[in-house]
């Protein structure tokens, strides 16, 4: 539901714009508000489910997932409906690592276990690509807003059927650091880097705008740091990244990324718009 959420709202792009009279430097922020928020807060969440317990959090970011979803559908402007994607983005990281790591605890390690992860794997991908078809009839036969909608049935299932997985206790340690500062200035400072390229597209480099919001995300990155650096239990502990195989797989992981999303971002857009194509055969 995670992965099927960045894809199927692309389709839905150009109606969005048109109903809520998004600019096109605001459209993208429909779908990398929700990516930046969701990949900022991925660690801060899996910490959370240490703490907090596994089940609980999954249940809680399912909550909030479901909650931001009804709000985007309803959205009536484009600031409503970023806001909405960007509180899915959040929602969604408390979610995915919790259920990772349910996944792993329910199933011994061994073929059972690899079993299992290949099938997550592959209703991951299967996601990405069943959300642009879906995106698309959902788009052309309904509206745009039942692209959002679509994750309150699917969301309350999960919730119900929760009550099947093992139940987790909270960690007992007494000294426990959430690091919300680490994950805080991380994220904004990658979403103030994002608005400050943005802006520039249509201001230039020289504008006001665009150099203050370089310049907060400048601050929030190495305030990020230096927190890291002090913090007794930082979200990312200096010696992963003294790893090969962890700079290597996560660098190309996101390169791939985002060549993905910016593909069908671009692409929905210019199937649509300028070649006139239907939401159904753009989503195709």
């Amino acid at each position: 539901m995670l992965i099927l959420d960045i894809a199927i709202v692309n389709v839905a792009l150009p109606s969005m714009q048109r109903t809520l009279s998004l600019s096109a430097e605001n459209i993208q922020w429909v779908v990398s508000g929700y990516a930046l928020t969701f990949g900022g807060f991925l660690m801060l969440g899996g910490r959370l489910a240490d703490v907090v317990g596994r089940r609980r959090m999954f249940v809680m970011g399912l909550v909030l997932f479901i909650g931001a979803s009804m709000l985007g559908g309803f959205s009536q402007s484009g600031g409503m409906l970023i806001a909405a994607r960007l509180i899915q983005g959040f929602a969604g990281a408390l979610v995915s690592p919790a259920a990772l790591s349910l996944l792993t605890t329910t199933f011994k390690e061994g073929p059972e276990r690899n079993r299992a992860l290949g099938i997550w794997s592959a209703m991951a991908a299967g996601g990405a690509s069943a959300g642009l078809i879906l995106g698309g009839l959902l788009t052309q036969e309904l509206s745009w807003r039942f692209t959002l909608f679509v994750n309150v049935p699917l969301g309350l299932v999960a919730v119900v059927l929760s009550p099947v997985l093992a139940a987790d206790a909270a960690r007992q340690e007494a000294n426990v650091s959430l690091d919300v500062p680490g994950a805080v200035s991380l994220t904004g400072g990658i979403l103030a880097l994002a608005y400050g390229v943005t802006e520039a597209t249509g201001q230039g480099f020289a504008s006001t705008k665009v150099l203050i919001a370089l310049a907060l995300s400048a601050a929030f990155l190495i305030a990020f740091v230096v927190l890291e650096k002090r913090s007794s239990q930082p979200l990312v502990p200096g010696r992963m990244l003294r790893r090969r195989s962890v700079v290597a797989g996560n660098s190309v992981a996101a390169l791939v990324s985002v060549v993905m999303i910016g593909a069908v971002f671009f692409n929905s857009l210019y199937l649509q718009e300028i070649l006139g194509y239907s939401p159904i055969q753009a989503g195709l």
